[in-house]
C-alpha cells in the first residue's frame, strides 16, 4: 500500500483543489483529509457521513466549589493566569499542565476527559473519505491527524485498497509532520509568489529531514511567470521534479464554489496537467 500526501508551506496554494482532482483520477484508494484545523475536502467530494466519533485529548479541569477552601494556592501556582478570584478555570487560558490538581490540599480540582474534536468516515463518489474537525481553541491537532491516518489505514486494509491519498495541512508544524511521517511521496503545492517560494524551501527541508521523496506542483503558474521561473530554477538546483504547472482559470474557482472537483469542469488542456501529474506520481511509486 502506497501513501501520498499533498502539503504546502502556506495556506491557499491549492492543495485541496489538487487532491480533489487526483481523487477523481485515482482508483482503488482511501482519501484522508488531514487538515483538521480547516477540513474542507468533504465540501468538494460530495460526501455523506457514515460514522462519527468524538476525539478525546487530555483532561479538562474544573474546581469543586463545595470542596474548595479558597487557599489561593492554585491561583498562585498557575503560570497561565487561567484561574480567577472566583476559582473558575478559563478553558481557553488553561494549558492543561495539571499543577492545580497536584498542589490542591483538599483535592478540589476535578478532571474530565476533554473532547477536542470529531472524526468522520464519509462516503463519496470517489471512495471513502476520512476527515475530522478540531473544535475552536483546541490543541493537539497532530494527534487528530494521526487518528485520521490510522482510520484511513484500517479502511484501506479492510477493503484491499492500494493507495491512501492524503490532503495535508499548511505549514511545517506538528500537524504537517504527522501527515507526512511514513508516506511514500509528498506533493508540494506552491504558487508563484515570494512567500510561496520561501515556504517551499522550508517544506523541502522538512521532507529532507524525514527522507521522503518530494515533488512539486506550481499552481496558477502563469499569474507571475518571473516567480514561476525562480521556483523552477530552485527545484532544478535541488533536483526536485516539477510534475505539473497548472495555469490560472476562473473555472477552477467556479467548480469549487459549486462543490465539484475542478478536473471535471476545466478544459482539456488544464486537465492534461492533472493527468500528467497523476501519471508521474504512479511511475515514481512503481520505482
Amino acid at each position: 500500500m502506497k501513501q501520498i500526501t499533498a502539503i504546502s508551506g502556506k495556506g491557499g496554494t491549492g492543495k485541496t483543489t489538487f487532491v480533489s482532482s487526483l481523487s477523481v483520477l485515482m482508483n482503488n484508494k482511501v482519501i484522508a483529509d488531514c487538515d483538521v484545523d480547516a477540513s474542507n475536502l468533504h465540501l468538494i467530494t460530495g460526501s455523506k457521513i457514515l460514522k462519527k466519533e468524538k476525539f478525546v485529548s487530555g483532561k479538562k479541569y474544573s474546581i469543586n466549589r463545595e470542596e474548595c477552601i479558597q487557599c489561593r494556592r492554585c491561583i498562585t501556582y498557575c503560570r497561565y493566569n487561567a484561574i480567577d478570584n472566583s476559582y473558575t478555570i478559563d478553558p481557553f487560558s488553561c494549558e492543561h499542565c495539571g499543577i492545580c490538581e497536584k498542589i490542591c490540599p483538599v483535592e478540589a480540582v476535578v478532571t474530565q476527559p476533554r473532547e477536542a474534536g470529531e472524526l468522520y468516515v464519509s462516503d463519496t463518489k470517489y471512495g471513502k473519505l476520512i476527515h475530522a474537525e478540531l473544535y475552536p481553541g483546541e490543541e493537539n491537532s497532530g494527534k487528530l491527524v494521526t487518528r485520521v491516518r490510522e482510520e484511513a489505514m484500517i479502511y484501506a486494509k479492510n477493503e484491499n485498497k492500494n493507495f491512501i491519498l492524503i490532503d495535508g495541512p499548511p505549514g511545517i508544524g506538528c500537524p504537517v509532520i504527522a501527515s507526512i511521517t511514513g508516506v511514500d511521496i509528498v506533493i508540494v503545492i506552491t504558487e508563484p509568489s515570494m512567500s510561496g517560494l520561501h515556504d517551499l524551501k522550508r517544506v523541502l527541508e522538512l521532507t529532507d529531514y524525514f527522507r521522503i521523496t518530494p515533488t512539486v506542483v506550481i499552481n496558477k503558474y502563469d499569474i507571475n511567470l518571473e516567480n514561476s521561473k525562480l521556483i523552477e530554477e530552485f527545484c532544478e538546483k535541488r533536483n526536485v521534479e516539477i510534475i505539473a504547472k497548472i495555469p490560472y482559470t476562473a473555472k477552477i474557482v467556479d467548480s469549487i464554489v459549486n462543490g465539484i472537483p475542478p478536473i471535471l469542469e476545466i478544459g482539456e488542456v488544464i486537465q492534461q496537467e492533472f493527468i500528467r501529474a497523476f501519471e508521474r506520481v504512479k511511475n515514481i511509486l512503481k520505482n
